[in-house]
């Protein structure tokens, strides 16, 4: 994956948002930092918002300030930004390749939280190797003060599209 000429150094969420497959509050990123070949940073700021889409909501529905957003939810944050890092590799007038998250292997959790952490967040994403049917990356989450919050590995499976919506999957 080469940088291409058009390809933006930082961009803000509606710039991400342009560019991932993720539309409205499901867009977790909130701003592009840096990026290359073989690497992106972006920042979460939302992470302690009540409204937060991830956060976990009580049985009857109610935001629980009790419940909050789960450390696991830094895995969503991570493959945003290797979708954005994809996207960003492209060629111009390409569309990004389509693809899903497979797996996600040697997570650590340095927290049971993320919404108690100081933003703003710092997700990290290196790709470790790929071709044109798989990436495999490295990611971590950090808070503001740099202190690690999660870490792992994650595997994308590539040119494999999704059913569009409504549309049935294939038996």
């Amino acid at each position: 994956m080469t940088p291409t000429a058009d390809a933006p150094a930082v961009l803000n969420r509606a710039g991400i948002a342009a560019r991932v497959p993720h539309a409205g509050t499901m867009c977790l990123l909130e701003r592009l930092l840096h990026w290359n070949a073989d690497e992106i940073t972006c920042t979460v700021t939302d992470a302690a918002d009540p409204q937060h889409p991830l956060r976990e909501r009580g049985r009857d529905g109610v935001d629980d300030p009790d419940l909050g957003l789960d450390a696991c939810c830094a895995i969503e944050f991570a493959a945003q930004a290797m979708a954005l890092h994809a996207s960003l590799g492209a060629a111009a007038g390409e569309a990004p390749t389509p693809g899903f998250l497979a797996s996600a292997r040697d997570v650590q959790l340095h927290v049971p939280r993320l919404d108690t952490a100081a933003g703003p967040l710092t997700v990290q994403a290196r790709r470790l190797a790929g071709d044109e049917r798989q990436a495999m990356y490295r990611f971590a989450l950090h808070d503001a003060a740099g202190r690690p919050l999660v870490e792992g590995r994650a595997t994308v499976v590539l040119n494999t599209p999704l059913p569009r919506s409504g549309t049935p999957a294939a038996p």
